[in-house]
């Protein structure tokens, strides 16, 4: 959808949320959401599987539904959980991610309220998203720690065919993943799953697809040095980055 305005805001500054409380995540990502709107931003993502899992739904239920029903914070496990009934064969899924990703259960809840025959392996990953950070991603120290989650995965059951990148970070890991997987294993990243179902959702809503404007610009945005931002930010969009630093609160 290159033709829609988007608008990146990373919290960097207080990253990563994966090893934080509920309400800790719950905080940090409500002041990231405002502060979207501020910037004139209707529909909003979450593009973090833990403020997915520990945040979206209060967000939805309480500060939406109160003070800003007409805009929409969307999340990415949902559509995660959506896709895997038409990928798993042996309806037995593994998904990695960070520990409060693992600890909300949202996996487990989400796919099974979709496909109760599915059986949901998780795994927590903490070293993955330092290795990403620090560009450390095609190195032996990479795939030492790949391996070894994996290892932990595959000995909860070994008839897992579909494997959830649960974390934004872990596809920039998947030279690695690919070493110590077997080709009938499904590797999900969620990059083209929450992508396509972004569009679905925009052309179920034709009203809010009015209110997006699209003049194919890109901002982005950081809590933290905007030069650390953009070398990170240009190795994930496989582009330079210019980004602007702010605060929230």
């Amino acid at each position: 959808m290159p033709e829609y305005d988007y608008v990146f805001l990373g919290d960097n500054a207080r990253a990563p949320y994966g090893s934080r409380s509920f309400a800790t995540v719950y905080n940090y990502t409500l002041q990231a959401v405002k502060n979207l709107f501020q910037l004139g931003c209707p529909l909003v993502v979450l593009a973090c599987n833990t403020a997915s899992a520990k945040a979206l739904r209060t967000i939805q239920q309480e500060y939406l539904a109160n003070d800003c029903p007409q805009n929409r914070v969307l999340g990415i496990i949902r559509p995660t959980a959506e896709a895997l009934g038409s990928i798993t064969k042996t309806k037995k899924v593994g998904v990695l991610g960070t520990a409060g990703t693992v600890n909300s259960r949202s996996y487990i809840l989400e796919t099974t309220k979709l496909f109760p025959e599915i059986k949901i392996f998780q795994q927590a990953c903490p070293l993955l998203v330092p290795i990403v950070e620090n560009n450390e991603i095609d190195t032996p120290g990479a795939d030492f720690f790949v391996q070894k989650y994996l290892n932990l995965l595959f000995a909860q059951d070994s008839g897992i065919d579909t494997i959830v990148l649960g974390c934004t970070h872990y596809p920039l890991l998947i030279n690695s993943f690919k070493k110590f997987l077997s080709p009938n294993i499904h590797i999900v990243k969620q990059n083209e799953i929450v992508a396509h179902s972004l569009q679905d959702y925009i052309q179920r809503h034709p009203e809010m697809d009015a209110r997006l404007s699209k003049n194919s610009s890109i901002q982005y945005y950081t809590t933290d040095d905007s030069t650390l931002f953009d070398l990170s930010a240009s190795v994930f969009m496989g582009t330079p980055v210019s980004s602007t630093s702010i605060s929230l609160s």
